[in-house]
């Protein structure tokens, strides 16, 4: 790769983390036109390293392109969000039923550290994202690569639905009340307790991972 490609690359990766995070925290509202004159601006970057973060941002399900209109942040309906956590808790079922004994937990025991330093830090995006992450690592260690691919897009796509209640949730909970659950899910998995940890997955919050 050429100087030229490297630094169009890392364009496109700050466009993309930079945009993604301001998505995902609640900052941007779901429906909000995305103009690229504007972010062009704001980002410092030229048309090409945008839109290609922008094509990234589509295929992750977190922007939409619209005729005539350009690119949104992307909006989800009730059948939109029903549906996810369906997929959502099917794809944990069939992965936490697969779980062999003495799987490495390493992966786990990283994501509940973050999640505790995040909490403490009072950093709310990093909480979301050492929630997701944890999640993603409890059903890779079903053993199976697509699933857990799948699984986190699905997952990417509810933080998105649940980016707008971040504030609100905040100012409700106590900020110990996700680690203290993500503990308790951890012992059920390290017990190797396919229902004790079903159960745990099935009350993690009103129907969303990340009030979990």
């Amino acid at each position: 790769m050429v100087d030229g490609e490297l630094e169009s690359h890392s364009l496109v990766e700050l466009a993309f983390n930079r945009l993604s995070r301001e998505i995902l925290s609640g900052r941007t509202d779901p429906g909000e036109r995305l103009v690229e004159e504007q972010l062009t601006r704001r980002l410092g970057i030229s048309r090409a390293p945008l839109r290609e973060a922008l094509r990234l941002l589509a295929q992750q399900g977190l922007v939409e392109h619209t005729p005539r209109r350009g690119v949104r942040v992307a909006t989800l309906s009730d059948d939109d969000v029903r549906e996810l956590y369906e997929v959502r808790d099917v794809l944990e079922r069939h992965a936490v039923q697969a779980i062999r004994p003495g799987a490495d937990l390493s992966g786990l025991t990283a994501a509940l550290e973050v999640m505790r330093k995040a909490t403490e830090a009072g950093d709310r995006m990093a909480v979301a994202d050492a929630h997701r992450r944890f999640h993603v690592e409890v059903v890779a260690l079903g053993g199976n690569r697509q699933m857990s691919a799948l699984y986190e897009s699905v997952l990417v796509r509810l933080q998105l639905y649940m980016a707008v209640n971040l504030r609100r949730e905040a100012e409700v909970a106590q900020a110990s009340d996700g680690v203290q659950r993500h503990e308790r899910l951890f012992a059920a998995v390290e017990h190797g307790d396919a229902d004790a940890v079903l159960a745990a997955l099935s009350g993690h919050g009103a129907r969303t991972y990340l009030a979990s």
